[in-house]
């Protein structure tokens, strides 16, 4: 393979340009700029393009983020002088769950009530996600843009998206401690949630469902209520007849990893961000 050409490109690719406001130019400029070529782009061409495209825009530097990423893409972000600054990983697994993953024992949870459970659903997904670049700064508008677009698409179902409130006393569950229920702050308040998602099949996938998001207060990490969220989001993927589970997870979440291994998941494609530092334009907007 050669990093300049490469094979044609596959899946789907963004872009995200430093200052944020010349994203959306700098894509205008690369598509035209790709579509004059002589034959289809590969991603050679999309590498080489992008760092002239954003310099000439005046962008301090630039991500490009390849879905799915594969050795074509590492090849030639790096030939081009990219480099690797996340990378999150999509995760399968058959359903239903057999009888030795199936024993997080019973967790009391009830279904997430629109406009109720706002406020209550952020202040644990913040804590929950801190950390994340993306999810963490989710706030009301974001998780009621998340539940219309669901609702709009017919996948959002209350019933799908599972909430445990903090205080509320454990039921027969052999793998969660009463110390993971006690959670953060007053009884009635949210301390782990299980928000999941069915994707209807396609002429190239089967029907699959997703833990779309799931989050434990740090607070009541360590007891075993992430594992019990999980698996009672995949019982209720599985009692919908879905065959095959999926999620997405940062490559570096260790805990999180470990925890999918466990209960049988499997990567089945890589998602990567490459960003390239751009000189300032006073040197001739030449990429650095």
């Amino acid at each position: 393979m050669t990093p300049g050409g490469g094979p044609s490109l596959t899946g789907m690719w963004e872009l995200e340009a430093v200052p944020g406001h010349l994203t959306a130019g700098l894509r205008q400029r690369v598509d035209a700029a790709l579509a004059g070529g002589a034959s289809p782009p590969g991603w050679g061409e999309v590498f080489a393009v992008v760092p002239g495209e954003a310099a000439r825009l005046g962008a301090e530097s630039v991500t490009v983020a390849a879905h799915p990423a594969n050795d074509a893409t590492d090849d030639a972000a790096q030939h081009h002088g990219f480099g690797v600054v996340r990378e999150m990983l999509e995760l399968r697994r058959s359903l239903p769950l057999p009888g030795g993953l199936n024993d997080a024992g019973s967790v009391p949870l009830r279904p997430f009530a629109p406009g109720a459970d706002d406020e209550a659903w952020v202040a644990v997904n913040r804590r929950a996600f801190a950390w994340h670049p993306d999810q963490g700064n989710w706030g009301v508008k974001e998780l009621r843009t998340g539940v219309a677009d669901g609702l709009a698409a017919g996948w959002f179902t209350p019933e799908g998206f599972l909430v445990h409130e903090a205080g509320t006393p454990p039921t027969a569950q052999p793998g969660v401690t009463p110390a993971a229920v006690a959670g953060r702050g007053e009884p009635g308040g949210i301390d782990g949630f299980c928000w999941t998602k069915v994707h209807p099949a396609s002429a190239t996938e089967p029907a699959r469902g997703e833990i779309y998001v799931i989050g434990v207060d740090p607070d009541a990490h360590g007891h075993g209520l992430g594992r019990a969220l999980v698996v009672a989001g995949l019982n209720h993927l599985a009692a919908q007849g879905l065959e095959h589970a999926m999620l997405f997870v940062e490559a570096d979440n260790a805990a999180g990893r470990a925890l999918y291994d466990r209960l049988g998941f499997t990567t089945h494609a890589a998602h990567r961000w490459y960003r390239r530092g751009l000189r300032s334009a006073d040197t001739g907007g030449a990429p650095a």
